[in-house]
């Protein structure tokens, strides 16, 4: 389905764009032909990737210093760019995340995780979903989350509950916006390393192994895969998806979830003993 121009009607906005997974995303959606835009607080950073964006792009990316924890500021961003033009989908990727004993977090340690993954995705969500609405016009918006919103975390408790607050913002406004044309759908990805993200949650380079393996297939996730899937939700072939969350982590959450999957540490002479204790 990854036509050369499958993307070439789309205006796409991408908060957090000029890193990682953000930038994975916008580099998959130029080189299909959207027009992307990306978001974010240093502008080194987008000015970086966007230079890398251009260099395959069909169409030229742009971007805009804006902290989506201000809400004027993110609201004045969006009514600069569609005073400008179109924009047919929003993909919130922006988020903050650190591990720490839950019990030794102040409150200003919760905030600064919340104020990007919750708030800000909340801001800037509105203010696009606002001017569509006032607008008759229709868009979509992808989120990306993380099977913590449906499991919880431990040492990472605000971001779970930043991102479970985002899939139930997907899951109301798909409902609420489906009759106006807009569609809210997420992601939740596994373990796809990007370098921020690892400097801030996996503290050693032997859990670092330990953490992108712990899965039925045993590898992380490539981010190529996580663009495609994105490519796919955000296109018309998708249209009939709403208020749904795709998870991409190579099983992980369903062997974490398995009570015995613990027994996959047994060798076959372990299996072999315990058949023979039992008279097989």
């Amino acid at each position: 389905m990854f036509e050369s121009n499958l993307m070439a009607s789309k205006s796409v906005l991408v908060t957090g764009g000029g890193t990682g997974l953000g930038k994975a995303m916008s580099l998959r959606f130029a080189a299909l032909g959207a027009r992307v835009t990306i978001i974010g607080r240093r502008r080194d950073v987008l000015e970086s990737a966007v230079d890398e964006i251009n260099a395959s792009a069909v169409n030229a990316a742009d971007f805009h210093v804006v902290d989506i924890r201000d809400a004027a500021a993110v609201e004045g961003c969006i009514a600069t760019m569609m005073g400008r033009g179109r924009l047919d989908v929003l993909v919130n990727n922006a988020a903050a995340n650190f591990v720490a004993q839950t019990h030794t977090l102040s409150s200003r340690a919760v905030d600064a995780v919340l104020q990007t993954t919750l708030h800000g995705t909340l801001y800037i969500t509105l203010a696009v979903g606002k001017a569509w609405i006032a607008q008759g016009q229709v868009g979509t918006i992808l989120s990306i989350v993380s099977p913590n919103a449906f499991t919880g975390s431990p040492y990472a408790m605000p971001s779970a509950a930043g991102k479970a607050g985002v899939l139930a913002m997907t899951k109301s406004l798909a409902v609420e916006w489906g009759a106006r044309g807009i569609r809210l759908v997420a992601i939740a990805p596994g373990s796809f390393p990007t370098p921020g993200a690892w400097r801030n949650v996996v503290p050693r380079e032997d859990l670092a192994k330990q953490f992108e393996t712990n899965n039925p297939l045993r590898r992380p996730g490539r981010h190529e895969e996580l663009a495609n899937l994105a490519v796919f939700l955000i296109s018309d072939q998708a249209g009939y998806i709403n208020g749904e969350c795709i998870t991409i982590d190579g099983g992980r959450w369903l062997k974490e979830a398995g009570g015995f999957s613990f027994l996959e540490a047994l060798s076959e002479d372990d299996w072999t003993k315990m058949r023979g204790g039992r008279g097989a």
